[in-house]
Parts: structure tokens; C-alpha cells; sequence
């Protein structure tokens, strides 16, 4: 049982130091395009059209489908 709080309590501990505020001046640096979780958001969504187009599903690439899958 000591070892599940030690576990948890090192969880918490790790997780509080990951939270740590950001200064206006380092703001500009995450907000470069190369940091962007979608660097180019525009091929991202006709990506996802081709392919809902191709398979035959609805969008949001999820449900009921089966197209051939042909390009």
C-alpha cells in the first residue's frame, strides 16, 4: 500500500512541475508555425476528404464504410 502513495504522490509531484507560466516574451517562440501540433491545417482537411471521399464513410473518418479505397 506504501508503494501505491509514494506512486501517486511522485505522479502529482511530476505533474504540478510540468505546469509552469509562460512569459509574453516566450509566448512569440511557441507561436511559431513549426510548433504547431498541425503545421498546415489546409492539407490536413482535404487529406481527410480524399480519404472519407475514397472510403465511403461518412466524415470524421469514423463509422460504418467500405469503399475501395482506390486513390
Amino acid at each position: 500500500m506504501q508503494i501505491v502513495k509514494y506512486g501517486v504522490l511522485s505522479g502529482l509531484v511530476l505533474a504540478a512541475a510540468a505546469c509552469t507560466p509562460v512569459a509574453p516574451w516566450q509566448r512569440g517562440v511557441l507561436a511559431k508555425p513549426h510548433m504547431a501540433l498541425n503545421p498546415n491545417p489546409i492539407d490536413a482537411v482535404m487529406r481527410n476528404h480524399n480519404y472519407s471521399s475514397r472510403e465511403a464513410a461518412p466524415a470524421g473518418m469514423a463509422g460504418m464504410g467500405g469503399g475501395c479505397g482506390c486513390y
